[in-house]
């Protein structure tokens, strides 16, 4: 499977705990656990057509670009774009990464 979009990255002061808290549950979701139940608020790399490449780095389809944009943009972090594609994976160590 060929994919076409976009990579983006960004920069996050680490000392400003709020803004990283927010990234990381905007990007990674969160579990809450609350009155003995667990709610699950799935994160940004978890829809379709987003690929998680590594620390501050996604691929997105052109489909999603605004919502992550948006998201980065309203909380001020500083972020680069550039058109990119991905092919299909090859290998998988863990089969729950398997993307095709």
């Amino acid at each position: 499977m060929h994919l076409s979009g976009f990579i983006v990255t960004w920069d996050v002061d680490s000392r400003n705990k709020s803004l990283c808290g927010r990234l990381h549950r905007f990007i990674f979701g969160y579990i809450l656990n609350k009155n003995e139940r667990e709610y699950r608020y799935p994160g940004f790399i978890e829809r379709p057509g987003v690929r998680y490449l590594g620390q501050s780095v996604v691929f997105v389809i052109p489909d999603l670009l605004s919502d992550l944009r948006q998201f980065l943009e309203a909380n001020r972090i500083d972020h680069v774009t550039m058109t990119a594609s991905l092919g299909a994976t090859i290998f998988a160590s863990n089969p729950s990464r398997r993307t095709s």
